[in-house]
């Protein structure tokens, strides 16, 4: 129900972004969707976060229709529905089932009321919340639903939704749906400027966030040609001439809205010197190739920052195929040249990846070196090439277009081996 009524028919992905090529009419995010029911049969209230337009009315909807029992729906961006919620108590105490409440951003003050009515036991209710990552959201969930709240982070579409066939479309479009599906390279490239601009204009001052929006514009397009690279305070706070403080206040409010992301460095103590500032990548391929202005595979392909353009989208594959969280996510690197471009570290087990847009990879001392000083229990370097072999005892060689089935998941800690 959105409102009180039914949430109605949805349309195929073809019939809405005009797409009629290979792809199914609907993407089903299976993988999601096992996510939150596992959770809510759980926790009582499931926080979906994600970047803005990345789908998660789409995957609430999917996970409604399969869902049966009592269900509401309250839209805080539909004026009706937050009129309603202008009494939270008297609103949802009445209400059973699952309720879900999309954009909940816009109202923080309801987290005290969701605590309030998911402690009566005699209430048999669940919720599913919506909204952007904005730091004001996370706060009053963090101080009003201790212990009652967990969080489920919903990225773009993966190669496992899309298929393996398709992943020089999804590293050029990036994984927001509307982009993907387009009808054309120049249809997905408009949206996603427009996306930029609305998210620059519209979706940060919603949020609380009062940035000047030409200037996190002219920051977010700096940080598209530092793709890849590590975070240097000093180069952005002198170009702006802004203090350091400042610039990574930008920084962090694009990574709390999942638009960049912030690869820490791995250090421990291994006797030597290891580089402790983070890599910085636009987690969206699509999105920095609009900030680079490239809307074709030539442009791409013949651009400076396509081999980093290419690591960024392998290391998000990668992240998602294994079942990586963001905080067991790392690189690695000394200050005499030995690194590691992620690591992925889960209990006891280490797993490492070297990302090589090349077709003829090789083993190299700096791999050897990694795997030796980390205590790796395997290095995978995945490649653009067609094949995957080993390349050592403990090195394999995997294909990007084979990920799917030649790289698995990782297992939960305790339940044995990784890959």
């Amino acid at each position: 129900m959105r409102g009180g009524a039914p949430w109605g028919t949805l349309k195929s992905e073809s019939q809405t972004f005009g797409f009629h090529g290979i792809f199914p009419a609907m993407i089903q995010r299976t993988r999601h969707l096992r996510a939150l029911r596992a959770l809510l049969r759980d926790v009582p209230v499931v926080a979906i976060l994600g970047a803005r337009q990345i789908g998660k009315t789409t995957l609430a909807r999917q996970f409604v229709s399969g869902r049966r029992g009592a269900v509401t729906t309250l839209d805080l961006e539909d004026p009706s529905d937050l009129a309603r919620l202008a009494d939270p108590m008297l609103a949802l105490r009445a209400l059973r089932g699952l309720v879900v409440l999309d954009e909940v951003q816009r109202r923080p003050e309801l987290f005290a009321a969701l605590r309030v009515l998911v402690d009566d036991p005699a209430a048999r209710r669940r919720f599913l919340v919506l909204g952007s990552a904005s730091p004001e959201l996370l706060r009053q969930t963090s101080e009003s639903l201790a212990g009652r709240v967990t969080y489920h982070e919903l990225g773009g579409l993966s190669l496992d939704e899309v298929g393996g066939d398709a992943w020089l479309r999804l590293w050029r479009r990036g994984g927001f749906p509307r982009s993907f599906l387009a009808r054309s390279e120049a249809a997905s490239l408009r949206w996603r400027r427009d996306l930029v601009r609305t998210y620059l204009e519209r979706d940060l001052p919603s949020l609380g966030v009062r940035f000047p929006a030409p200037t996190l514009r002219r920051f977010w397009m700096m940080l598209a040609h530092y793709h890849g690279q590590l975070w240097n305070a000093s180069d952005f706070a002198r170009t702006f001439g802004v203090s350091h403080p400042t610039v990574q206040r930008y920084l962090d409010v694009l990574t709390a809205t999942f638009m960049v992301r912030q690869l820490p460095a791995w250090h421990e103590n291994l006797g030597k010197r290891q580089v402790k500032a983070p890599k910085i990548y636009v987690r969206d391929t699509g999105l920095l190739h609009a900030l680079l202005g490239l809307g074709t595979q030539p442009e791409l392909e013949s651009h400076p920052k396509a081999g980093a353009s290419w690591e960024g989208f392998a290391l998000e594959v990668v992240a998602s195929r294994v079942g990586a969280l963001p905080e067991e996510c790392f690189f690695w690197r000394t200050h005499t040249g030995a690194e590691l471009d992620l690591l992925v570290v889960r209990g006891s087990q280490r797993l490492g990846f070297e990302f090589k847009r090349t077709t003829a990879p090789v083993v190299t001392p700096s791999m050897r070196v990694a795997l030796a000083d980390l205590r790796l229990k395997r290095l995978v370097v995945v490649h653009s090439g067609e094949q995957s072999f080993p390349m050592a005892a403990d090195i394999q060689a995997v294909a990007l277009s084979r990920i799917l089935t030649d790289l698995k998941p990782l297992r939960q800690v305790g339940a044995g081996a990784g890959t």
